[in-house]
């Protein structure tokens, strides 16, 4: 098949010290007439071609947005389709960890490699924050590739294998342990919430939205149900009826002890949330931090001080009782 012949400009010629050249003038990125030169008109024609991509190209990087203003903008369209605790967590992660790092650079000059050094630091949290600070870089670069923003998307290749300091498992409580803990806040504002983390497998946010409603103790067989979620928002207490997952909505049975221990917290409660807060409504984060406090400072567990002994300090193990 015949090559497609190439429509070359009638480009004007000019002399230069003797020397006749073909001549075109275009206009370079910041708006100035540069000329052009070439001994033909084909090689004249490639260089025009070549010239405008690079000025397109250059121009495009300009109208690019900041890391910073695009992000806030996906953070925006977050917002209608998100719950506002996750909304919350993707504000905190993508300012501290991505804006801060990139904020000032234009979304089309973003490389890999840019990318790869701001997660440097990102790398000596846990796991799970690495994977989804990953997450959230994909998500972003990709919208903007969507939208036509970026032309190249520069998380293709970016991954989470081997990134952050991988969390240690953790080990259950031994029946002593248990029993240790318990007598140690027995009677204490933080029994009820120890118990039913304890016995009913409750996350800390089930459990501080827990109402009466939700606990069934005459029946059969007593149970509570999980329909709501506490979190907070500047210290003030938010409860969400709308929780994350389906299967996080869910009938839970009590066993005897539990079920001993919530009806006589029952009977002495005026609130209508199983941990309340003196006045009766959900606890801010700064009295949940207090009401853990009290398990901190009572469970046995070794402090060392020291005390001035004939002129000499001497270490002391407190143990509280």
């Amino acid at each position: 098949m015949a090559k497609r012949k190439r429509l070359i400009p009638d480009y004007s010629t000019v002399t230069l010290n003797g020397v006749e050249y073909y001549r075109t003038r275009i206009e370079d990125a910041d708006g100035k007439r540069v000329a052009l030169y070439a001994r033909t008109p084909e090689e004249l024609y490639d260089k025009e071609t070549e010239a405008l991509e690079q000025v397109g190209h250059a121009r495009f990087h300009r109208k690019s947005p900041t890391v910073a203003e695009y992000c806030e903008k996906w953070l925006l369209m977050q917002s209608v389709h998100v719950r506002q605790t996750t909304l919350t967590d993707y504000t905190s992660k993508v300012r501290r960890h991505i804006i801060k790092e990139l904020g000032e650079m234009r979304m089309a000059d973003v490389t890999l490699d840019d990318i790869q050094l701001a997660l440097v630091p990102v790398s000596k949290k846990s796991a799970s924050v690495y994977k989804s600070v990953i997450i959230l870089y994909k998500s972003i670069f990709r919208a903007a590739k969507e939208s036509h923003v970026i032309e190249v998307n520069p998380t293709l290749h970016l991954n989470a294998k081997g990134g952050g300091v991988p969390q240690e498992d953790r080990q259950a409580l031994t029946d002593e342990q248990v029993e240790q803990l318990l007598d140690a806040i027995r009677d204490l504002p933080p029994y009820v919430f120890v118990m039913i983390g304890l016995y009913a497998g409750l996350r800390r946010e089930e459990i501080l939205a827990l109402q009466w409603d939700s606990v069934y103790l005459d029946t059969d067989t007593p149970y509570l149900t999980v329909r709501r979620a506490w979190h907070t928002e500047h210290n003030r207490p938010v409860i969400l009826t709308e929780l994350k997952t389906k299967a996080a909505e869910r009938n839970i049975p009590l066993p005897t002890c539990l079920a001993e221990c919530l009806r006589e917290a029952k009977e002495t409660s005026a609130s209508d949330y199983v941990v309340a807060n003196r006045d009766g409504g959900p606890l801010s984060y700064t009295q949940f931090k207090r009401l853990w406090q009290y398990i901190v400072t009572r469970t046995a567990r070794p402090r060392v001080t020291k005390k001035l002994v004939d002129g000499k300090y001497v270490k002391l193990s407190l143990i509280h009782i």
